[in-house]
């Protein structure tokens, strides 16, 4: 687990440098050579960058992944002759790893020999999967074309057939009046929005700043730069500059993921609603909680802070500072690492563009980072009213492992929905929430202790008052779970209140009759001549589930709902598996075609198509015969939603009298 929590901080470190340069570090040709009649070598060559290095078919296992080659129609077509020969490669320890690891520096070449099978063969298709590395690793693909009687590469593309072309077809709606849809009244999802994820980082960036990896570092830098410099001005300015390279080394690490919005729509969705990501999630928010728990110390190799103080004495200036803010961010690791990791979960939970609110975030948690160094170097008398380090620091980290535990149930329960496996119904999941405020209150009464505590003392009055504040959130949790008072502080968090472990009469929300195939609700509303409110879900939708039990659970705007409308509620990251008759391919205007095998990418690819939009919640009015009635609209409050529902009702009735 070391290993993988290690990758996906490498993974933001080096795709930011590969974003930076806009070139792939490896460049990839081949060319082939005749041996006999039937019988040619395939060469492939890469040119490596200097610095970077590709790994061998043959390195060994527990390290960075070996390169493979898959040979399309070999044992049909033609036949390998022999293993895949390499040119000269390096063994060398990894730090990262802790293994013995062969590569090639430079430049890598492979031969392979094949024998034809089938003499009519003009052109034999290859792929290589490889991973280039530069103290950080990151993988790739290249596909091969050997045109072997000298003329043009053929790609074979994907037709579609009639089947996928009439579902195709079908997916799309010929709406009326669809300008409405982006007019006057249309609401975008308000939610915490972009400052409020810069809110929620920058706190987690004070909360980070009270730990023993950051805390006792602020007088001994500041002290440093105040010192050192030939004027107490100079001595400022360096220390604002440090604190502005910190800011920034925390930004870069989100630019990575603005590149994905460009590949697919969906793609941020699907990730982010991925069962086997949420669940991986879970098991690295768990190793993250019982390393705050004193259990391990969590560490990146030392040779990489090593390496960052190093530069930073050797270079001097400016770019030494940015090195001296690069080796806090490694140093510090142990303690910021579980609470980016909370940052990223969060905004993986979250709503609206992920690429956006990570950036936000993440600034947030460097600002608060780097604030203590520049406001004690401008007012160095201020770190005289510092508290002393001591085990108040201890507890900070348990509570933030608590914390972390309860991340990593949230994710679970998103697998969980999103996989319909039952295994954290509603009652489950808020049981398990009371066991750990229970445990945590526990902790913070002195009832048991965590390997790296100290000697017992007397209670502070500041854990007096947290623990209080634990018990009294386990008692809000218990006397929900029990319907003694409503849990809408947590609405978003907890899983639906219909997905439980008693019987509902409905799997809808708030016992709400709804429809979850598009078709099969507007045939409903043509046979009892209703408005549609289609309803773009999903089930680990946070906000979703705050305007279910928020805004639609209202007494002015329930009715309506239920009676008014026929409610079509479209989950777009249900990964429930379509019958193999109902699955087919997409093909985008680009020519690009996708495979349509759930019934999220359904319902995803419909809302796309026909809304263009790809959010959650996402809501639109339509009469029965698909006239849009308003304008689209998000996350909002209930004012706002109950006007939106009224003038669609509106507008229905209107043109129902003048038919």
């Amino acid at each position: 687990m070391k290993h993988i929590v290690l990758l996906i901080f490498s993974f933001f470190l080096c795709t930011t440098l590969v974003a930076q340069t806009d070139e792939d570090p490896v460049l990839w040709s081949s060319e082939w050579n005749k041996v006999s009649d039937t019988e040619y070598e395939l060469v492939f060559r890469a040119k490596i960058f200097e610095g970077w290095h590709v790994y061998s078919q043959h390195t060994p296992e527990g390290g960075a992944l070996p390169t493979e080659f898959t040979f399309v129609k070999a044992g049909t077509d033609y036949e390998l002759v022999g293993e895949t020969l390499e040119s000269k490669t390096v063994t060398e320890f990894s730090d990262i790893f802790e293994v013995d690891e062969t590569f090639f520096k430079k430049e890598a070449i492979f031969r392979q020999k094949i024998a034809l099978l089938n003499p009519d063969v003009r052109q034999i298709d290859a792929n290589i999967f490889y991973q280039v590395c530069k103290e950080v690793c990151i993988q790739g693909e290249y596909d091969f074309n050997f045109v072997l009687d000298g003329g043009s590469a053929t790609v074979e593309t994907k037709a579609l057939d009639e089947r996928s072309l009439a579902m195709t077809n079908a997916l799309k709606k010929d709406l009326k009046n669809k300008e409405r849809l982006t007019g006057e009244g249309s609401v975008s999802a308000k939610g915490s929005g972009i400052w409020g994820i810069f809110g929620l980082g920058f706190l987690g960036g004070l909360i980070a700043l009270l730990t023993p990896c950051v805390f006792p570092m602020i007088p001994l830098t500041v002290s440093f730069f105040t010192k050192q410099s030939q004027n107490k001005s100079k001595g400022i300015f360096n220390a604002l500059l440090y604190g502005f390279f910190i800011v920034l080394i925390y930004f870069l690490l989100s630019l990575p993921f603005h590149a994905f919005d460009s590949i697919d729509s969906q793609i941020l969705n699907t990730i982010s609603t991925n069962m086997w990501l949420n669940i991986l999630f879970f098991v690295i928010f768990i190793f993250f909680a019982f390393s705050f728990f004193g259990y391990y110390e969590l560490t990146l190799p030392n040779s990489w802070g090593n390496t960052m103080d190093s530069a930073s004495t050797k270079v001097g200036g400016a770019i030494g500072i940015f090195f001296m803010a690069v080796t806090l961010a490694i140093v510090s690791f142990s303690c910021t690492g579980p609470i980016l990791g909370l940052l990223l979960g969060g905004t993986v939970l979250s709503e609206g563009d992920l690429a956006t609110n990570l950036s936000a975030g993440i600034t947030g948690f460097g600002l608060a980072l780097a604030l203590p160094f520049a406001l004690f170097a401008l007012f160095p008398a201020w770190l005289n009213s510092l508290p002393k380090s001591g085990g108040w620091m201890t507890t900070v980290k348990v509570v933030l492992g608590f914390i972390e535990l309860g991340f990593a149930f949230k994710f679970l329960s998103n697998a969980d929905l999103v996989g319909h496996l039952g295994w954290l119904k509603r009652e489950v999941f808020v049981g398990i929430w009371i066991i750990l405020g229970l445990l945590l209150t526990g902790y913070l009464f002195g009832l048991f202790r965590f390997p790296h505590d100290g000697p017992k003392k007397k209670l502070s009055p500041g854990r007096k008052i947290t623990a209080f504040l634990s018990l009294a959130f386990t008692v809000y949790l218990a006397l929900g779970l029990v319907n003694t008072v409503d849990l809408k502080l947590l609405s978003g968090i907890l899983p639906p209140d219909f997905y439980s472990v008693y019987e509902k009469k409905s799997d809808c929300p708030l016992g709400l009759d709804c429809f979850k195939d598009f078709e099969e609700g507007l045939a409903f509303a043509n046979q009892e001549n209703k408005p549609i409110l289609l309803d773009f879900t999903g089930w680990a939708c946070a906000n979703c589930r705050k305007m279910e039990e928020n805004v639609w659970s209202e007494a002015d705007i329930y009715p309506i709902i239920k009676e008014e409308y026929v409610l079509i509620s479209l989950y777009v990251d249900d990964r429930k598996e379509l019958p193999e008759a109902l699955q087919f391919d997409f093909q985008y205007e680009s020519g690009r075609v996708k495979s349509i095998e759930t019934v999220g990418q359904k319902w995803g690819t419909f809302q796309t198509l026909n809304f263009n939009a790809a959010s959650q919640p996402y809501y639109v009015l339509l009469s029965p015969d698909l006239e849009v009635l308003n304008a689209a609209v998000q996350y909002t409050d209930r004012d706002t939603y109950l006007n939106w529902l009224n003038t669609g009702l509106q507008r229905f009735n209107a043109t129902a009298m003048r038919k």
